[in-house]
């Protein structure tokens, strides 16, 4: 099919309809599965983020370097799978848990499968921007490990934490698009199906334009929360 002929008016008049149709519905389902694959890959990487750096031999809270060294590995490991596979690979196991593999409730599954270990590795970058100096004090006014990680660690990498939080949700909503490939819904099922297949690009550039939009929105959003909770800015 010629490029050109995609936007004839009669083209943009048929792509209207499917924008006008489709798209809010589609941009919910994309938020709905960005937001909560974001919410439970936190929940999976914060603990893991906070153990790759507590657990180290100088940490706050040593741990058996055998179990480090597997940690490290299996994170490295789900990291180094291409979205689009890993997909592919955690169908029996998205089944099992929501009953389906298609869909924007089946892709939430292999988003956090594919998300939290990022997560992690997100959080034991901003945990080691933490200023040495603040941990041994703390140390020495006897605090135990847990509350150096949750009283002072954290604490003070929340502007940093932020920061990448935002880093993994406009990361995470690149993987919903990826997922339309494969029936996982939202606006990246819309520009595969409607916009790439038959040939309507006005679709498939409306929805990408949308999706930057929305990852412009995410990251002002972010940025600005994180220098809102930046101590040293208000000094």
């Amino acid at each position: 099919m010629n490029f050109s002929s995609a936007f004839t008016p009669e083209k943009l008049t048929e792509a209207w309809q499917v924008i006008s149709s489709t798209f809010l519905g589609a941009l919910w389902e994309t938020v709905y599965a960005t937001l909560l694959s974001t919410l439970f890959a936190i929940l999976l990487g914060l603990p893991l983020g906070m153990m790759l750096v507590a657990g180290e031999k100088d940490g706050v809270l040593p741990l058996p370097d055998p179990f480090m060294k597997v940690l490290n590995v299996v994170i490295n490991l789900l990291r180094s799978v291409p979205f689009i596979i890993l997909m592919v690979m955690v169908i029996p196991l998205t089944r099992a848990i929501v009953g389906t593999s298609v869909g924007t409730v089946a892709s939430i599954v292999p988003l956090t499968i594919a998300a939290f270990p990022f997560v992690a590795r997100l959080v034991e970058s901003s945990l080691r921007e933490v200023n040495p100096n603040i941990i041994e004090t703390a140390q020495s006014m006897g605090a135990t490990p847990l509350q150096i990680l949750l009283k002072v660690m954290l604490p003070e990498s929340v502007p940093s934490l932020i920061t990448n939080f935002t880093l993994a949700i406009t990361t995470i909503m690149g993987y919903t698009a990826m997922s339309g490939a494969v029936g996982g819904g939202g606006l990246g099922m819309i520009a595969i199906t409607y916009g790439y297949q038959r040939y309507r690009y006005a679709i498939l550039y409306a929805a990408v334009i949308v999706l930057v939009l929305v990852v412009q929105v995410i990251q002002s959003f972010g940025t600005w929360l994180a220098a809102r909770c930046d101590k040293r800015l208000k000094r």
